[in-house]
């Protein structure tokens, strides 16, 4: 879940290292509405019925690039940035046992400067995010897959690399990986609104940063 970068480390590194943008944290924490109810309802429905593991997620042309997180999720993103409806999260989430814990549904920024107004979801669920690269390595000699490499734009193109699109060869010139062939995927994730939403049932909310039920 955005889970592209921990939460919590994430909106850190953002006070402190990268410009502030007007939103970011979620300003509404508050009890699940009627209309959001039904949004979970009908989202739930749909993506267990279509991705309930996470190979299914991959035959889909989601990609993991997280570790475990904090909250229990593993995650695995579309690259489509613009969620179209509740059908299409740029981003899904799983346990460590491959069952679907949850998703995000993301729009773009420069698409929505203000806080978006979809699927009768308050506006204050969203979070806003900088833009930054991702990627997942492997060890040349063991196989060993390293994941959740993240850097922001700024610093990344200061290295001489396009975070729009970026080369593992710009993690190279950075001492990042040893080598160019070492990064198996390496990805933008641009300036974004993100709603995080629970599939799992959840005692705190659906929209609850982490889910009391599921342990890391």
């Amino acid at each position: 879940m955005i889970k592209s970068v921990p939460l919590l480390a994430l909106l850190t590194a953002i006070a402190f290292a990268a410009p502030v943008l007007a939103d970011e944290e979620p300003t509404d924490r508050g009890p699940i509405t009627a209309s959001e109810k039904a949004f979970v309802s009908a989202m739930a429905a749909d993506l267990l019925a279509r991705f309930p593991t996470a190979a299914d997620a991959e035959k889909a042309g989601y990609v993991r690039y997280t570790s475990e997180d904090d909250t229990g999720a593993i995650s695995y993103a579309n690259m489509q940035w613009q969620s179209a409806d509740i059908r299409h999260p740029s981003q899904l989430w799983y346990d460590k046992h491959g069952r679907l814990l949850g998703a995000d549904f993301s729009v773009l920024v420069s698409t929505s400067p203000n806080r978006p107004q979809l699927w009768g979801v308050d506006p204050g669920r969203w979070a806003e995010f900088n833009g930054h690269v991702h990627w997942v390595s492997k060890d040349a000699s063991t196989g060993a897959i390293t994941y959740d490499g993240w850097m922001w734009d700024k610093k990344f193109s200061a290295a001489g690399g396009d975070p729009e699109h970026p080369n593992a060869s710009t993690l190279v010139t950075m001492k990042k990986v040893p080598a160019a062939g070492d990064v198996v995927t390496i990805f933008h994730f641009p300036a974004v609104w993100d709603l995080i939403v629970w599939v799992k049932p959840n005692p705190n909310g659906a929209f609850a940063w982490k889910n009391p039920s599921v342990t890391p």
